[in-house]
């Protein structure tokens, strides 16, 4: 059997106290007589609610303390915007025209919102006081319930559309243009990353569900590990090698779930659930990790059927005592 030390080229460190927070740091602690380690532990708390509660594909951008959520149903296709600073939400400048079931990518300051219902092929560009018009989406990848990723000026929406699709589309500022097709057919789904190194994951094909699960390298698509859940109408946020997708409509009877799977490039474990189940929620959608991050509105399957809750999420560190069976 392999030692800690052939495994990571380093002795397990011996201390007399408790090391500072370095996620994955081990070490044995001679006070104690204890073999610890840091683990960084995920959790969900209340957020400010959105002024406006909306569902259906809303889209969400930005970060934990800088977001913006903008179109969604409620129950007719609206052009809100709202954007968030940690605590509360705050009505800014409408989008040009209204629309649901779209895709959000970017920043608070640098926002994309493509296709959807109200304006199936239209692209609009937010820098964080005004909307503008960007390139219309080609036919072939218009509609609703794309996945997006990347940034406003190096985006993929990928999938959507009123039925299963494969078709993935770039974005680099000014105009769309048709890249490699995914390779399973679906729409609903979420995305993470970038435009050279992407993610796409869940949605639905047919009459169900899926787990299925895509990374992009920049010039084509690979299956990779699929989720735990299946699960389709889902946003996400990340890196191709440390993604999220929270929530969505899943399990025996294609039910709002409040599940929440990370993913470190390899594979999918399941972590915290939200207080509030939920799917077509705007979602913040940074290109960094999942240390930080917030999900609004959606719908929830209540009366009325959408919501206008927020929910926070955080990672902390935390020392965890090894223990062996």
């Amino acid at each position: 059997m392999a030692t800690y030390k052939e495994i990571h080229g380093i002795n397990v460190q011996y201390r007399d106290s408790d090391a500072t927070a370095i996620e994955g740091d081990v070490w044995y602690n001679a006070s104690t007589g204890l073999l610890k380690m840091y683990s960084a532990l995920g959790s969900w708390a209340s957020g400010g609610n959105l002024n406006a509660s909306r569902d259906h594909s809303v889209g969400g951008a930005g970060t934990l303390t800088a977001g913006v959520v903008f179109g969604g149903r409620d129950p007719d296709p609206t052009a809100n915007v709202e954007e968030y600073d940690g605590s509360s939400w705050t009505e800014v400048t409408d989008m040009p025209t209204a629309t649901g079931n779209n895709t959000g990518i970017g920043t608070q300051t640098a926002a994309l919102s493509c296709g959807g219902g109200g304006d199936t092929n239209g692209t609009f560009e937010y820098d964080g006081t005004n909307w503008a018009d960007g390139g219309d989406l080609p036919s072939p990848a218009a509609g609703i319930n794309g996945a997006g990723l990347g940034t406003q000026t190096a985006a993929i929406r990928a999938i959507g559309g009123p039925s299963a699709s494969v078709v993935a589309v770039s974005y680099d500022g000014s105009s769309w243009t048709e890249i490699a097709d995914v390779v399973t057919a679906r729409r609903k789904g979420g995305g993470a990353g970038t435009t050279t190194a992407g993610l796409i994951f869940g949605g639905r094909q047919g009459g169900g569900p899926l787990s299925n699960v895509e990374e992009f390298d920049g010039s084509s698509w690979t299956e990779v590990n699929n989720m735990n859940t299946i699960r389709d109408s889902v946003n996400g946020q990340g890196i191709q090698t440390d993604a999220m997708c929270v929530t969505g409509q899943g399990g025996p009877g294609n039910v709002y779930i409040g599940n929440t799977e990370t993913y470190d490039g390899t594979s999918w474990t399941e972590v915290a659930d939200v207080a509030t189940a939920r799917g077509f929620h705007g979602q913040s959608c940074g290109t960094t990790s999942t240390a930080s991050g917030w999900i609004a509105g959606g719908a929830a399957g209540g009366t009325p059927p959408y919501t206008n809750v927020t929910e926070e999420w955080t990672m902390a560190a935390s020392v965890e005592t090894v223990a062996f069976d």
